[in-house]
């Protein structure tokens, strides 16, 4: 049971002695399963460091490693007012983000609109065109009459896959959140918003192209200047910290300065997709076959919120059809694939009561299962189990990037609805780190560690606003590198 972090709460540990030695079999032996311990996460750690460097090498490897073209971090005096786009799956929100005299202050205003479903699958122009009548809506709300304001400079959130040469420019790889519309993957999307923003006569320049996760980094350096990486822990994950053009060979063309600063955008939730590494099981290896994209994304297959219900569920199957669990019932409403989602197994590790009774109701009701104690025990720590093993090999990723840089101790700036809202994520991670990183045990519990995963900044709004300020900002200082349009920001 070594390393597994904290467990339940120490008044459930009495009602293991009713469990049938059955089941205790099944329970260690989905521990054995799901358990990486401390010799395990160093090895992972390890292999993701070489991973890391590769993909920024020319040959590249799994991990993307994309260079963003933000090129420092702020210094919390940026002043000014910028918009921010974000175009998500569901809505479209308009931000204007003023960076006020106060050091690391800022002032924001903002507006959601609905991302209309029949926009996702119809005509370029079409979902263009609405992007840009949203931004003319919320300066004539803000602004009135819009022929009296100035260009207003925008940092654009785009959180699909694409290739960015430039900051100001991004290719579109695929389409992901349910888009499908034909003629933009392959295409430099900037052109066909900057079209639609002319058209519409809206006095906006795009400014910067960003990734969420790139301006969550940003947003938290603002105001925590000991922030060194962001995260994001949700229905997917990825990180973005900052590296030295000089360790990154796949731009030894540009003849930029070695000591210059470029943020990377990882993407690493391709991380070991040649299996080489991460302690797969089962489960995993089905999630993988039976995905829409089998043998990519591997890290993310066992640590995101889109998969863990579905390891859980899978699970579960197992234990049931090999006579475990369930005996005699009908489990159909549970082999429906990805019925179950984080949020199921939270609602598990959050029951506070002795009999795990809302446990029981969480079967009886979604399931139509009805569960003895016993098997209420097994799909706790079953839950645990899987909740953990997230969580630990997260934190390989940040450890990772910590030794690459030799980052003794930093903050992480982390999002997304895994970190914000899984119960004891952020603990179990931090116990991972404290075993990889070989930290010495505290003398004041209350005392900081080494490197503190904390809640991060808005990276989407905020970020996208000071990644905006930041470009601005280097161009006129003469720093024209990633940069296709240097005459629009004259």
């Amino acid at each position: 049971m070594v390393g597994l972090g904290p467990r339940a709460p120490p008044s459930r540990k009495g009602s293991k002695t009713d469990v049938p030695k059955d089941t205790m079999e099944a329970i260690r032996k989905i521990e054995e399963l799901f358990t990486v311990d401390t010799a395990k996460l160093k090895a992972i750690t390890e292999h993701f460091i070489s991973e890391l460097a590769k993909g920024l090498t020319k040959e590249g490897g799994s991990i993307p490693m994309n260079p963003t073209w933000v090129m420092s971090y702020p210094d919390g005096n940026e002043t000014g007012t910028f918009l921010a786009l974000d175009m998500g799956g569901t809505n479209l929100r308009v931000c204007q983000i003023t960076l006020t005299d106060k050091k690391s202050e800022f002032d924001i205003i903002q507006s959601k609109y609905r991302m209309p479903e029949e926009l996702k699958t119809g005509k370029s122009d079409e979902l263009w065109e609405y992007i840009a009548d949203c931004l003319h809506q919320f300066l004539e709300t803000h602004h009135g009459d819009t022929k009296n304001i100035g260009t207003l400079p925008l940092g654009f959130t785009f959180s699909y896959p694409a290739t960015q040469n430039y900051i100001d420019h991004g290719i579109l790889q695929r389409w992901t959140k349910g888009f499908d519309i034909d003629g933009v993957e392959g295409e430099n999307v900037v052109p066909m918003f900057e079209a639609a923003l002319a058209k519409r006569g809206v006095p906006i320049q795009l400014t910067a192209l960003i990734n969420d996760t790139t301006g969550t980094l940003m947003a938290s350096a603002y105001t925590d200047p000991r922030m060194k990486i962001g995260c994001i822990f949700g229905t997917g994950c990825n990180a973005a910290y900052v590296e030295h053009c000089g360790e990154i060979p796949k731009l030894a063309d540009m003849k930029l300065p070695a000591d210059m600063e470029m943020a990377i955008n990882c993407e690493w939730g391709a991380f070991d997709n040649e299996h080489k590494i991460l302690p797969r099981t089962k489960y995993d290896i089905t999630i993988d076959e039976e995905s829409p994209r089998p043998g990519q994304q591997a890290f993310e297959k066992m640590i995101a919120g889109l998969y863990l219900g579905e390891i859980f569920r899978l699970t579960l199957i197992d234990l049931h059809d090999e006579k475990h669990i369930f005996e005699g019932q009908d489990i159909s409403p549970l082999r429906k694939a990805y019925s179950l989602d984080a949020s199921f197994l939270s609602a598990i590790e959050e029951d506070p009561f002795e009999n795990l009774q809302e446990t029981l109701d969480l079967f009886a009701n979604k399931l139509q299962i009805q569960c003895t104690a016993p098997e209420l025990e097994l799909i706790r720590r079953l839950a645990e189990l899987i909740g953990t093993r997230a969580a630990r090999l997260s934190a390989c990723g940040v450890a990772a990037i910590c030794k690459k840089k030799k980052l003794q101790s930093c903050h992480v700036g982390a999002d997304g609805s895994v970190f914000n809202k899984y119960p004891h994520f952020k603990a179990r991670g931090a116990q991972a780190l404290k075993e990889i990183l070989d930290w010495p045990e505290k003398t004041d519990p209350k005392a900081e560690d080494p490197v503190e995963i904390l809640a991060a900044e808005d990276g989407s709004g905020v970020g996208a606003a000071l990644i905006a300020a930041l470009t601005l900002k280097r161009v006129q200082q003469g720093n024209l590198a990633g940069i296709l349009h240097p005459e629009h920001f004259k």
